[in-house]
């Protein structure tokens, strides 16, 4: 589970694990969403019955046929004590119940009937059921289960299952404070969009891409306008605002292009970085983005660049070329004050006024000089 990079590859490393150490044919790992009120499975290992997939895409049940989740495994341990495994069998025989507290009542154990029909239906005779508790409230369920015919579940089964459940809990844990850390090493905390740290790896791997497969990679580099003045005459809290909200008009226009990723890469200046569409198809994005960022309240629209792979631009080796052609013909856009986006290399090939510029001698100063030093 250490090794695992999102909760539902340690579910998956975990309900291997749990099979194998309480000897069963199958295992599941379910989690409790509780805003639709549903146990849903995340992995199911072992033995596979007809309609079961390792990672189903929608396999749930509604948490009312399973109330040991609301209730068992809320209600009992909340007032002391621990949460334990219990045991089901297919026929209803009576099994080892849960640990509960003296005073607590005493539900689960052979009881539910939704577990009995499952598990006749997919010709397993038992299951242990062990909640997973994270942060001291019920996460989900661990489920393991053997083959009709093999012996039964017993308590010191059930024990050794809520310590796995233990084990799987802070696995679970360790995995998703590390995909948050990862989330937020790679967004931007105020758009929530990506920042220039996603956009370089992304970008690196869309180049190996292209150099590899011929696969169109296009950047469009934007720089917000009059956020200096809604800063100095309104206060940075509204210049905040606007950036929120050219961040979701980007957002939107990023979406009718499938896969692309739309990030602010610091201040005043976004991207869109488009992997496969046409040049086309990109450019015509960008005229919809400077419309829709024309309309907005505050600032004073949005300069627009665009470099594609599939323009005449020359040969593409590195980000920090391509980046360059996008921020040249963004350069461009700010000092015509163009309110349609300026695309490299569609004006003259290599004597195209923004590839000559991206390619002269980076000799300029202050936020020129800037923009090329990627």
């Amino acid at each position: 589970m250490a090794a695992a990079h999102t909760p539902r590859e340690s579910a998956h490393a975990a309900a291997l694990g749990v099979r194998q150490a309480l000897g069963g044919s199958f295992a599941a790992i379910s989690k409790w969403e509780r805003e639709l009120g549903k146990l849903r499975v995340l992995v199911n290992t072992g033995e596979l019955a007809e309609g079961e997939e390792e990672f189903p895409d929608d396999e749930s049940y509604p948490v009312h046929e399973f109330p040991e989740i609301a209730g068992f495994l809320h209600e009992q341990w909340a007032g002391g004590g621990e949460p334990s495994a219990w045991v089901e069998t297919a026929e209803g025989v009576p099994a080892p119940a849960p640990r509960v507290p003296e005073e607590g009542p005493a539900r689960g154990g052979g009881g539910n009937r939704q577990r009995m029909a499952a598990l006749r239906r997919r010709g397993r005779g038992c299951c242990v059921v062990a909640p997973i508790v994270l942060h001291g409230r019920a996460w989900g369920e661990l489920y393991v289960a053997r083959r009709t015919g093999e012996p039964v579940f017993g308590r010191a089964d059930a024990d050794f299952a809520s310590v796995l459940a233990a084990v799987t809990a802070a696995g679970i844990a360790q995995t998703e404070r590390l995909a948050e850390a990862r989330r937020l090493a790679f967004t931007d905390a105020l758009t929530g969009l990506a920042n220039r740290r996603a956009v370089d790896m992304r970008l690196d791997e869309a180049l190996e891409l292209h150099r590899r497969d011929e696969v169109v990679v296009s950047l469009v580099v934007c720089d917000l306008n009059g956020l200096k003045r809604v800063n100095d005459s309104r206060g940075h809290a509204v210049g905040d605002r606007l950036l929120e909200r050219f961040g979701s008009v980007l957002s939107l226009c990023g979406a009718m292009l499938p896969g692309t990723l739309v990030a602010r890469l610091g201040g005043d200046e976004f991207c869109l970085l488009a992997v496969g569409p046409p040049a086309d198809e990109v450019v015509k994005v960008a005229g919809e983005l400077c419309d829709r960022a024309g309309e907005l309240d505050l600032g004073e629209g949005v300069a627009v660049g665009v470099a594609s792979t599939g323009d005449p631009i020359g040969p593409v080796r590195s980000a920090r070329r391509l980046f360059r052609l996008a921020d040249a013909a963004q350069y461009k856009a700010k000092a015509a004050r163009s309110g349609e986006p300026v695309i490299a290399g569609r004006h003259g090939g290599k004597d195209d006024p923004v590839v000559r510029l991206a390619d002269a001698p980076d000799r300029r100063t202050g936020p020129e000089r800037r923009r090329f030093r990627r």
